[in-house]
């Protein structure tokens, strides 16, 4: 099968150029601009005219619910979430039921994602306050890392032993396994929930950032930092919310950070219209930290941007800070991006830097994250100037429901190639295609 998408501006390692780009089955063999493209027979043409060509996103942050939560979510679903949206891969997190915590238990994941998943998968390795020992038995091919909970969230996988972590830090230094942590403190969030629940049953929503402070995000991502210098560890930060933590980065290539859609987009001023549809751990924060964040996009602080995509029923966001935390974003993540883009905020070259190129840097991700010659061809063609609303019938996610309802997004997810298969092509969906399996490298 030769595929060639033709006609488009093709957004890669900080250009953008009008280009062809060839696919022989599932690899890229040629990135040309127009001009250049060698002529020949080509069994599939795609018409990429008046659109951007950019590498297929890939999300090294979601919460797919699968196994155990599928009420809310299931891998069938969520990657289907992820075509439509553009993303071709992703790497989900360890908080399922049963958690992934052994070998067996990833290997399960690896297995359903196998039958299910419409695109390219991998599941990161849980630590608990007893397994590290198992972490070189791992096949480290095949995961992307180990996630490690430095604060309490959903699934209760809380790592607070002093001893246990340094023993993490130090098992991921020696085997150069890259750390991936969540980073609140919890004794401060603790404190700060019992003083809320002494005058509110549930506390309102509007002190939930209150409640998961600044100072506990700050104090945790500190410590964080503190042992991956003292070890040597490669650690990443995931969903930074805080002006006051990207002080951190910046410095060291071996600790980097991460920010997720809803820090980016929303402030506490939204908890009035939006209520617990954003409520999400590490909670979003004032404006000023949304907007540092935003300028840290583009100074060499955040490494990445992901969604933490978490689906929950609606029933299960009902009420106050005892709501459930999380919300459904994978179908959006590029879109929303891009709006930042048409803003000022950033550049289109800058959000395929921090959505494809960095994530297959950082992981260490065989063959993806670029339109290069050799690569997987894993591309998403988006149409700008397309306007659309996010409605309760756009959205993929099993739970039907999204914090984005009603925004009208100007550009518009057209294609969405997979391993050279067009898994998604203008509202048509091949729900027959199955992703592969992620693969890394070790140095």
């Amino acid at each position: 099968m030769k595929t060639i998408i033709q006609g488009g501006t093709v957004v890669n390692e900080g250009r953008s150029v009008r280009g062809d780009i060839v696919i022989e089955e599932d690899r890229i063999t040629a990135v040309c601009e127009t001009a250049e493209t060698p002529r020949g027979v080509y069994d599939q043409t795609v018409d990429a005219s008046g659109c951007f060509v950019f590498p297929g996103v890939i999300d090294a942050h979601v919460h797919f619910r699968e196994p155990g939560l599928t009420r809310k979510a299931d891998i069938e679903s969520e990657s289907r979430a992820a075509a439509f949206g553009g993303v071709t891969s992703y790497m989900e997190m360890p908080n399922t039921s049963p958690q992934t915590t052994t070998p067996e238990a990833w290997q399960e994941k690896m297995a359903i994602a196998g039958c299910k998943s419409h695109v390219n998968y991998s599941f990161f390795y849980g630590a608990t306050n007893s397994n590290a020992d198992t972490f070189a038995s791992l096949d480290r091919t095949l995961f992307p890392g180990i996630k490690l909970f430095m604060g309490a969230s959903t699934g209760n996988m809380l790592v607070d032993k002093r001893d246990r972590l340094e023993y993490i830090y130090k098992v991921c230094a020696d085997l150069d396994l890259q750390l991936m942590t969540h980073c609140e403190d919890t004794d401060i969030i603790t404190s700060n929930m019992l003083r809320a629940k002494s005058l509110q049953a549930d506390p309102d929503i509007s002190l939930h950032p209150l409640i998961r402070s600044e100072e506990a995000c700050y104090r945790s991502t500190a410590l964080a930092v503190e042992l991956a210098r003292r070890y040597g560890t490669r650690l990443h930060v995931a969903h930074l919310t805080t002006a006051r933590e990207l002080s951190f980065f910046g410095l060291d290539d071996r600790i980097t950070a991460e920010v997720v859609l809803a820090h980016l987009l929303f402030s506490d001023e939204d908890y009035q219209a939006l209520g617990t549809r954003i409520k999400c751990n590490p909670a979003v924060k004032t404006k000023a930290d949304r907007d540092a964040l935003r300028r840290a996009l583009t100074d060499g602080r955040i490494t990445t941007v992901g969604t933490d995509h978490a689906p929950h029923e609606l029933k299960d966001k009902e009420g106050g800070c005892l709501a459930a935390s999380g919300m459904p974003m994978v179908q959006f993540s590029l879109v929303a991006m891009l709006e930042l883009a048409d803003q000022g905020i950033l550049s289109r070259e800058r959000v395929v830097e921090l959505m494809c190129h960095n994530p297959a840097r950082l992981f260490r991700i065989d063959d993806r994250g670029f339109l290069r010659k050799g690569y997987k061809a894993d591309l998403t063609i988006v149409r700008p100037a397309s306007p659309w609303t996010v409605t309760t019938d756009t959205i993929e996610s099993k739970c039907k429901w999204s914090p984005l309802e009603g925004r009208i997004f100007n550009n518009r997810v057209q294609t969405t190639i997979c391993n050279g298969h067009v898994v998604y092509d203008r509202g048509l969906f091949d729900a027959s295609y199955r992703g592969e399996p992620l693969t890394f490298h070790t140095s």
